[in-house]
């Protein structure tokens, strides 16, 4: 998804510059003012770098277009180009490194820190008229982690500690395939990212929290992207959004449900009230096992039931639908062959593959007309590979560091890391990627010399280390 400009949410309202980040995680919907879009190349840039904002689609009728800093093009010109004279005019805020090219892209030369901005490219008919008008934004980063993920199929996934939360404890929103190049993320009560629905968000270069109008006090946000919720009530079950947003301004979404167990009294059963739950047997699987998805508190007047492989309820995604009088089973697709579906409602997907892993709809329909509906999510993992570790050393002006890259295919997965066989502690001058893939040593010292390793381990406990290198 390109990104062209940055509207805000439906009932937001600006933020402060102090807060432009904050801003963007509330209020990233896009819209395009015409068919003109801007890539850049590369899509992260460090200090020093050149950066080209390479422009597509630009209009036939453009006689002239200038590019500005910032959202708006008072004051704060770049430059401009006239297309039939084949001249470039510097503006107010040109820096010397900028260059204009004639199908209206712009190069910048050894990017800095003050560069991260927005930038404007508007562009004009012959009789001076705004044709377009094309907003990006540019993030220089001091260091760029090499060892994760920008954009690949593997989206962020969201699983619930436990799966299941009884009234009073508290749940953990675990957050999984996060991107190495996270610039921030907000979560969000329910499946749509409305502002009054927003619980906070994140902003991972303030290191700070911004908490919104759906926030109770019960929350907590981490800057791994977890979630986590004190003291939990019947009112906090249902789905829970996050949305990330990259340093190149392309968000992702990923849902998860939070099921909330009815209370029980003591020496009493659950109340006849207890909301439709489902459980995961078991919630992470290896490829080739069973998994029961195991109906608790079913209605008890149950006419019908239709399970559907992801959270929403069209037909493209139904697994079986089951009448439960006249005992009549409908399967779709191969789901048939490999699934087994109880009267209680609860279904066994036998044989599962990685392609498995999803949120699962169970909707059902009593006597009474009356409709309810549980989600669960299950986790299918693949047997981890042995990674291994690549060394890069670089020299400053000022001090040495050395990079590791803990490299593997494999997703899903957590990381840490050893030296000389016993864990690695995290220090001022040690830091981590934030899936922990990489690994930095800045200023590095006589101590540091030594063996490393790093150890991948997937949510069914399978884990394996690398080859331990030694260094320097």
């Amino acid at each position: 998804m390109e990104v062209t400009s940055v509207l805000l949410v439906q009932g937001c309202n600006p933020w402060q510059r102090l807060l432009l980040t904050a801003s963007l995680l509330a209020c990233w919907h896009l819209f395009s003012t015409a068919k003109v879009t801007i890539e850049l190349v590369p899509p992260q840039v460090v200090e020093g770098e050149d950066v080209l904002f390479l422009v597509r689609n630009l209009p036939e009728n453009t006689k002239a277009f200038a590019w500005f800093k910032g959202r708006t093009y008072s004051g704060l010109q770049i430059a401009h180009y006239i297309l039939n004279a084949d001249v470039s005019v510097t503006g107010p805020v040109h820096s010397g490194r900028e260059t204009l090219y004639s199908n209206g892209s712009m190069l910048l030369h050894n990017v800095t820190q003050k560069d991260t901005e927005y930038y404007t490219l508007q562009t004009f008919n012959r009789h001076a008229e705004t044709v377009s008008t094309t907003i990006t934004f540019l993030h220089v980063n001091l260091f760029l982690w090499n060892c994760g993920r920008f954009v690949t199929s593997s989206q962020p996934s969201i699983e619930s500690l436990p799966s299941i939360v009884a009234e009073g404890q508290q749940v953990i929103l675990h957050v999984h395939n996060i991107p190495e190049n996270l610039q921030g993320f907000a979560w969000f009560k329910g499946m749509t990212v409305f502002r009054h629905l927003e619980i906070g968000r994140y902003i991972i270069g303030r290191n700070s929290s911004v908490f919104g109008p759906a926030y109770s006090g019960r929350e907590k946000l981490y800057s791994d992207g977890t979630l986590l919720i004190e003291n939990v009530t019947q009112k906090d079950a249902g789905l829970y959004t996050l949305r990330v947003l990259g340093t190149d301004m392309k968000s992702e979404e990923a849902h998860v449900e939070i099921q909330v167990a009815a209370s029980l009294s003591p020496g009493c059963k659950a109340l006849a009230s207890s909301r439709l739950s489902i459980k995961p047997m078991p919630q992470h699987a290896a490829e080739g096992e069973s998994v029961l998805l195991l109906v608790q508190h079913r209605p008890e007047d149950l006419l019908t039931f239709t399970w559907y492989n992801s959270m929403y309820r069209v037909p493209a995604f139904k697994i079986v639908e089951y009448h439960v009088i006249w005992n009549m089973t409908a399967w779709e697709n191969d789901y048939g062959r490999r699934g087994v579906v109880y009267a209680n409602g609860s279904l066994l997907l036998q044989n599962v593959t990685e392609e498995d892993t999803a949120m699962y709809t169970l909707e059902t329909l009593s006597l009474n007309k009356t409709v309810e509906r549980a989600r669960v999510q299950f986790y299918v993992n693949k047997p981890v590979t042995e990674p291994f570790v690549q060394i890069t050393n670089t020299t400053a002006k000022t001090h040495r560091s050395v990079t590791f890259t803990c490299v593997s295919p494999d997703t899903g997965v957590s990381i840490h890391w050893l030296f000389d066989n016993h864990t690695l502690p995290v220090t001022e001058r040690i830091t981590l990627s934030p899936t922990k893939c990489g690994l930095r040593i800045d200023d590095v010292r006589s101590e540091d010399a030594g063996e490393y390793q790093c150890v991948v381990t997937n949510r069914a406990g399978d884990a394996k280390a690398s080859q331990p290198v030694r260094w320097p």
